[in-house]
């Protein structure tokens, strides 16, 4: 034991050497535990945390932690044992979980954790405990991010050499709110925060870019511990979260649902290709939060984003400066900061021509463009401009209506659109989209001799697949995404785009 000059003990501290990674590692049996931490090692994950609650037998965590500090001595393993009134896994009394944390720094636990409300039931023996140890006091709210600042109090009552709060967004300005919260810490004790969910998955990214001292991540063969954990592969390879900092530019994509879009897997490489200090993050926003998205954005603060479903139209309403196509287009795809002003343009229409100028001249071409959303109107104004003859089709024949008069084109219902034969078919829905990736607008007949379809996930739509069974010429929806993604990525930076790596980071 370390002495100090006044011969009292010097606690243990967190290494210095502590990486900003830590991967949640929950499993019921030893044997699937130490599978799945020596894979995570062996991929560049030396911190761990072992959560000894979701073991059936918790004591058997102790061997395995022994074991694997052996050998693999230069990891680092947060023992956790959350108790099963604070959504966790162990049911036995508060002295027994503090034994098994005390014992588990005995066999080589880098670090402990224990959550708030058995902490402040037992604050001298947490004390004892950090002489083992450097200890985590934990808070977790699994239903909302609450007032934080009554929580900053509850948790500073409690000596620890780690605060860790996490929340659960339910909107954007709950993130706002976290990542304020990361900021500002708590005192000088190192501090953990973001937020759970999939709406929160953008704090996990920011945390140590916010200051916290690490961030959480789920293992890559296996789940997660909490809701919104993402692996460690994604965290470290496409977010690079380790490298981030306060003063990386912030950009990403709004849209409901988000998870699906491939936009990250462009956006990032491309920044990472330039050398740009920035990062691209998935923002899930219902139609209901656009408002305050926007005030988040601003606060973030956020450089530019991605728009797409459901937010294309309604986003317009939101800006102070609308370029002139995109405001005869009637939607934005696009959205960035300059002079303390959002503006917003559409790229959207650079996706649609220059994949279908490729296999034909637009001029006098017929099209059939299927839907009548933000993306539908920017293919149509688009075609129309190029001299295309335009027809629109859909499910609502007043929906495709009401874009024919905008596009001076005409309309026709679903079932007689089949009937024809156009030059080119633009599927503009989301009909097809994964998860419902069975759907199809065409089952039967494809009437047209080139198609683009705008669904990108899966690539090989049921649409594709018909269109190329009957001779058609296809265009998947990655080059159109790809074509509409270069553009942004020049209009935020200023440099040209990329495009073989974006291809490359798209068809990877």
């Amino acid at each position: 034991m370390l002495l100090s000059c006044s011969n009292r003990a010097v606690m243990p501290s967190l290494p210095r050497s502590l990486p900003r990674l830590c991967v949640a590692l929950g499993f019921p049996t030893v044997a699937q535990l130490m599978r799945a931490a020596e894979r995570e090692y062996k991929d560049g994950n030396a911190f761990l945390e072992v959560r000894l609650d979701y073991l059936s037998n918790p004591g058997s965590g102790l061997g395995f932690i022994e074991e694997f500090r052996r050998r693999y001595p230069d990891s680092y393993l947060l023992a956790t044992c959350r108790h099963k009134l604070n959504s966790g896994g162990f049911p036995g009394s508060i002295d027994r979980q503090l034994e098994l944390l005390r014992d588990a720094a005995g066999a080589g636990a880098t670090a402990l954790d224990i959550e708030i409300e058995s902490a402040e039931k037992a604050v001298p023996a947490v004390s004892a405990l950090r002489q083992s140890a450097p200890v985590v006091v934990s808070y977790h709210n699994f239903k909302n991010t609450p007032p934080l600042e009554p929580i900053r109090k509850r948790i500073a009552k409690v000596p620890a050499d780690v605060y860790k709060v996490i929340s659960t967004a339910t909107k954007p300005s709950d993130n706002l709110r976290m990542m304020e919260f990361a900021r500002e810490g708590i005192g000088s004790t190192p501090l953990v925060a973001f937020a759970m969910s999939e709406m929160g998955v953008p704090t996990r990214v920011l945390a140590t870019a916010a200051g916290c001292v690490y961030s959480y991540a789920a293992p890559d063969a296996g789940d997660g511990t909490a809701p919104g954990q993402i692996s460690a592969k994604v965290m470290r390879g496409l977010y690079r979260c380790e490298k981030l900092k306060r003063q990386s530019k912030i950009y990403g994509v709004i849209a409901d649902p988000v998870a699906h879009s491939k936009s990250p897997l462009i956006h990032n490489r491309a920044f990472q290709s330039r050398r740009i200090d920035a990062v691209y993050l998935p923002f899930l926003i219902p139609s209901a939060q656009l408002s305050d998205w926007m005030k988040t954005a601003a606060a973030l603060p956020a450089c530019g984003f991605s728009v797409t479903i459901p937010h294309k139209q309604r986003i317009l309403r939101h800006l102070d400066v609308v370029e002139p196509i995109a405001k005869r287009i009637g939607a934005v795809n696009t959205v960035w900061r300059k002079g303390q002003k959002w503006r917003g343009t559409n790229t959207d229409v650079d996706g649609v021509l220059r994949p279908l100028s490729r296999h034909l001249n637009l001029r006098g071409a017929s099209v059939l463009i299927a839907g009548y959303g933000g993306a539908a109107r920017a293919a149509g104004m688009a075609l129309s401009d190029a001299g295309s003859s335009v027809t629109v089709t859909g499910r609502n024949l007043a929906g495709a209506r009401s874009l024919a008069r905008v596009v001076r084109g005409k309309a026709v219902s679903l079932e007689d659109s089949g009937k024809g034969q156009y030059d080119v078919l633009v599927h503009a829905t989301p009909v097809g989209m994964s998860p419902k990736s069975n759907d199809c607008l065409f089952p039967d007949r494809v009437p047209a001799d080139l198609v683009l379809d705008m669904v990108y996930n899966p690539h090989e739509t049921v649409l594709l697949k018909c269109a190329a069974a009957q001779g058609a010429t296809v265009i998947h929806g990655s080059e159109m995404l790809l074509e509409q993604a270069a553009r942004q990525f020049e209009i935020w930076t200023g440099e040209s785009a990329p495009r073989a790596v974006m291809a490359a980071a798209l068809a990877g």
